[in-house]
């Protein structure tokens, strides 16, 4: 199983390492984009099997932090500044691989001052590029009906109503400026039963970082990039954490892997071929060993496709069902 070496990437354990990077088929001759630089476990581990990466990421720490890593791999490694979907544009030439973690890395968690997570107390931020409205901005300026909206679609949240009237009322006497402060006022509304495993405010904290990060419509923008930008026989494979992203995967591998019907009762014309191949039908989950030393994988499921030599055609996006969701339009840092 491929490791990640004590470096300053050692606090980061990426997830389903090993199948991974025997998904991606990772040797010598091959590039391979990985859209998620994160603290670079991926990467490494594509750079160790031979291949050349083109790392990406959103995130101006995790390019900060990743130069260490471009300068032991030079020139193999090209570390760069941009969101996943924009992976279509980084190189003019089709590459052999995408490898996409979706999700929040483990460095961004533990750092308190991004304001991803209520285990650290720190300032209800969550953006992942730094720039833009921050958490803060969208708990304390938009609507009731919008909050409820947001919770409840992209957090999935069944008291997103009730959480919503809540920090609309608590916000006119006190702004919501802390991680700590939002998951305290949640946790009393909605209350905790012993032994409960997951914080009442988890799927709140879930539902503001997907919308301040636009996470979604990335998700989707970086999918459409990837049958693009891959050779036929290249592989694109996606980690997810939760069901909002899985089904979108789901839906676009399936998609994408079926010829589209012809009808019966028009002229017979060339049928279309399936532009992906799946591998591994319901995706790759992490085996008991990895369990054991990786909690974090748990929740996590990888799926994979092979590019056909089918051209692309213009991607459905209603397949997904996003939701529609108010654009924020308030204070901007």
């Amino acid at each position: 199983m491929p490791t990640v070496k004590d470096t300053g990437f050692k606090r980061h354990i990426p997830v389903l390492l090993a199948p991974v990077v025997a998904g991606m088929d990772a040797c010598a001759g091959k590039t391979i984009i990985d859209g998620t630089f994160g603290a670079g476990g991926y990467s490494r581990a594509l750079l160790d099997k031979g291949a050349d990466v083109i790392a990406l990421d959103r995130d101006p720490e995790a390019i900060r932090d990743g130069q260490t890593l471009v300068e032991e791999y030079r020139p193999r490694l090209k570390l760069v500044h941009t969101e996943f979907s924009n992976l279509g544009h980084v190189t003019e030439d089709k590459v052999d691989g995408v490898i996409l973690d979706i999700g929040v890395s483990s460095m961004q968690i533990d750092e308190a001052e991004r304001g991803f997570s209520f285990q650290k107390d720190g300032p209800l931020d969550m953006r992942m590029s730094e720039k833009g409205f921050s958490a803060a901005d969208v708990v304390n300026g938009m609507k009731v009906n919008d909050l409820t909206r947001i919770f409840g679609l992209l957090g999935e949240e069944r008291h997103a109503a009730r959480i919503a009237r809540m920090i609309v009322e608590r916000r006119e006497k006190k702004p919501f400026l802390r991680t700590s402060d939002l998951a305290d006022a949640v946790e009393t509304l909605v209350g905790r039963k012993p032994g409960d495993h997951i914080h009442p405010a988890t799927r709140i904290f879930q539902a503001l970082r997907i919308y301040v990060n636009d996470e979604l419509q990335e998700l989707v923008k970086a999918l459409e990039a990837a049958e693009t930008i891959l050779k036929p026989g290249g592989r694109l494979g996606v980690v997810t954490f939760h069901s909002l992203e899985d089904r979108i995967v789901k839906k676009f591998f399936a998609f994408r892997s079926k010829a589209p019907a012809q009808s019966r009762y028009l002229p017979v014309a060339e049928t279309e071929k399936p532009i992906f191949r799946l591998v591994a039908k319901g995706g790759v989950t992490a085996d008991e060993k990895e369990l054991q030393f990786n909690p974090r994988s748990r929740s996590a499921r990888l799926r994979l496709g092979i590019r056909t030599e089918a051209d692309v055609t213009p991607l459905d996006k209603t397949i997904f069902g996003l939701p529609e969701l108010a654009r924020f339009n308030g204070t901007r840092k």
